[in-house]
């Protein structure tokens, strides 16, 4: 069976990811399985300001891998399952992605088969690759290579 390769890179960080602002779902080109998660309500504005209006909603965030931000946020488990179908719907040969850093946790957690709670253990670093391999389900993982 052909081998697929996914090279994840970082972005460098911009002004909203240097005030800690949380992200707006983004787009991936050619990987819409691979976009941003959304944030609903919480999108825009720093963790900082989430936790002051709503510190049980981000007790939970961190805590249940099924909470979702309110007003259309995206649960933690629901974009591992849906960075884990993207990647075991790839087709063989090498496919690259600009992602939010969130998405590369949930590809890790996704293709190791860890458990949700493992996802807010990983530190994803900007401006860095994280690079996939495999066939047929079975993944291996480099961490963190520089861009």
């Amino acid at each position: 069976m052909p081998s697929v390769r996914v090279h994840l890179a970082t972005p460098p960080l911009d002004e909203a990811a240097r005030q800690g602002r949380f992200g707006y779902g983004e787009p991936c080109p050619g990987h819409p399985g691979l976009a941003a998660p959304a944030m609903g309500d919480w999108a825009g504005r720093t963790l900082d300001e989430v936790a002051a209006a709503d510190p049980e909603g981000i007790r939970r965030w961190l805590t249940d891998p099924d909470y979702a931000p309110p007003g259309g946020g995206e649960p933690v488990a629901a974009l591992i399952a849906r960075t884990g179908a993207h990647l075991a719907g790839l087709g063989p040969g090498r496919h690259h992605a600009v992602v939010a850093q969130a998405v590369v946790r949930a590809a890790v957690v996704a293709a190791l088969e860890l458990p949700a709670a493992a996802f807010w253990r990983l530190d994803v670093r900007p401006d860095t690759v994280t690079s996939l391999s495999g066939r047929a389900g079975r993944w291996n993982l480099l961490v963190g290579q520089p861009r």
